[in-house]
């Protein structure tokens, strides 16, 4: 199982959410209109480390704030 994640307000992506403008612009690219954060990223972690994903095998977790799931 992996975590695939979108643009996450983490200090690597500091250069491309650095101002108001930015920020908005790079939310509005997503479905769910925002960006993740550190945390929504950490609660996937934490659910494949724990024994409630013991079913799961092979997968690919998109947190992306919908993004997976636009048709290009």
């Amino acid at each position: 199982n992996c975590i695939a994640p979108s643009l996450t307000n983490t200090p690597l992506a500091a250069s491309l959410l650095n101002t108001p403008e930015k920020r908005e612009a790079n939310a509005q690219r997503h479905p769910l209109k925002t960006i993740g954060e550190a945390e929504d990223i950490a609660s996937m972690a934490e659910f494949l480390l724990s024994d409630r994903s013991k079913w799961m095998t092979g997968q690919v977790l998109h947190v992306d704030g919908g993004m997976s799931s636009l048709k290009i």
